[in-house]
């Protein structure tokens, strides 16, 4: 099968400072000569930033690559690159079908026509025929759900619709190569799911798909193959679940405990939060068949009738995996003033790999303190080769033999 993407080489530098080069547009060249017309030509030395280096890499036809590391690391440019938004600064790039990109949902649309003039205008600036428009027309709003609505100049639109109707003619584009970055921030959870689906259809009706996003729980179900980029380099690129996994255990920082200054102004105040094995140690590593416990140190210093403490473990793919509440066992606490310890034993249930540990302590008025990734720890073992799932619940299984197949019987139901 041949490649649909290939970048050989591919580097990418941009010169920091104030109006230092061009990109070659009219824009730029026209915004220069007013400057120099102006007398406000600035001779300020160049600083070099690299936003991609030396990148080689390659997408057969109808593959789904997804590109995934931190905010600055190269992957909007490599996108935009692909898409010959811009050119590279060396190296080469080259595509084999009709790119249609969806970078910046919403470009071009006009707040004072209506829905179904924006999406004719839409899908022109996106490459599509009046032809292919009318055709996709009716799936087009079906898919943003929009349909009341589209006689109504978009500014009256909530944010949702307005988005929701620019992803979706971007989405019913037909093009060989979808070029997507960060699609699932678009919408409620609903459109966002609707957002996964439409993804994975364009695998199945064999479109090649580069696909970038935070969201690794959704880069691990589309994308068979993805490309880790740090710093402008490519740190790793092969199967999916190698890759996220490398970049999980790179970007992890795990902490067995924290300590917090005393704040005797606060009605209560945080003082440490400490992960402790099954044998009450301290520690960051903990094996995956034990349970393990989240101990609280808080002071109250003023009384407060509805205290209450949330403990939270997400793991590195952003999924909230663990939630309990003081509340949720203990409906009359306590909340004279005094030093308290507060610990929650979580059962082996969580599958191997990294997680963080987040606190919410308050009333039901008031939050006192809250941090997400108070600490980070790694449960150790193996995933069975399913990374995926969250849970490991080893639950037990009843099978029974109901009829004989070779008696010929079938089954009453």
């Amino acid at each position: 099968m041949s490649n649909a993407v290939e970048l050989a080489g591919v580097s990418k530098r941009y010169l920091l400072g104030e109006h230092h080069g061009t990109s070659g547009s009219l824009r730029d060249a026209l915004s220069a000569r007013a400057r120099r017309l102006l007398g406000r030509e600035a001779a300020v030395p160049a600083e070099e930033l690299w936003s991609l280096r030396d990148v080689t890499l390659a997408v057969e036809e109808g593959d789904t690559l997804g590109l995934i590391g931190r905010n600055g690391a190269g992957k909007s440019t490599l996108l935009r690159i692909v898409t010959r938004i811009t050119e590279p600064t060396a190296g080469v790039s080259r595509t084999r079908g009709r790119v249609g990109s969806l970078l910046e949902v919403g470009t071009g649309f006009h707040p004072e026509l209506t829905g179904r003039e924006n999406v004719y205008l839409n899908g022109a600036i996106l490459g599509m025929n009046r032809r292919e428009t009318t055709r996709q027309f009716d799936d087009i709003a079906e898919f943003a759900g929009v349909q009341r609505f589209l006689d109504t100049p978009v500014k009256r639109y909530s944010s949702g619709m307005y988005l929701r109707l620019a992803f979706a003619v971007a989405a019913h584009l037909d093009a060989e190569i979808m070029v997507v970055d960060e699609v699932l921030a678009v919408g409620d959870a609903e459109f966002q799911r609707k957002c996964l689906g439409k993804m994975s259809s364009l695998e199945r009706e064999g479109r090649t798909v580069l696909f970038v996003s935070h969201n690794l729980d959704a880069i691990m179900r589309l994308c068979r193959t993805t490309a880790w980029l740090e710093q402008g380099e490519l740190k790793a690129y092969g199967p999916t679940p190698q890759v996220t996994a490398a970049y999980l255990t790179a970007t992890s920082n795990p902490s067995a405990s924290r300590e917090f200054p005393d704040r005797p102004d606060d009605p209560v105040a945080l003082r440490r939060v400490v992960l402790l094995d099954a044998d009450g140690n301290s520690t960051s590593l903990l094996p995956r068949g034990r349970p393990f416990a989240v101990e609280v140190t808080f002071v109250v210093h003023q009384p407060l009738p509805t205290l209450d403490l949330t403990v939270f473990v997400a793991n590195l793919r952003g999924v909230r995996v663990l939630d309990e509440a003081w509340s949720d066992v203990q409906p009359s606490r306590p909340g004279l003033p005094g030093r308290y310890i507060a610990r929650i034993e979580v059962p082996p249930l969580l599958t191997a790999g990294d997680y963080t540990a987040g606190i919410w302590l308050g009333s039901s008025y008031e939050t006192v303190a809250y941090n997400e990734e108070v600490l980070a720890f790694r449960l150790e073992g193996g995933t069975s080769g399913r990374a995926e799932r969250v849970l490991q619940l080893t639950a037990p299984w009843r099978v029974q033999r109901i009829d004989d197949v070779h008696a010929g019987c079938n089954a009453e139901s």
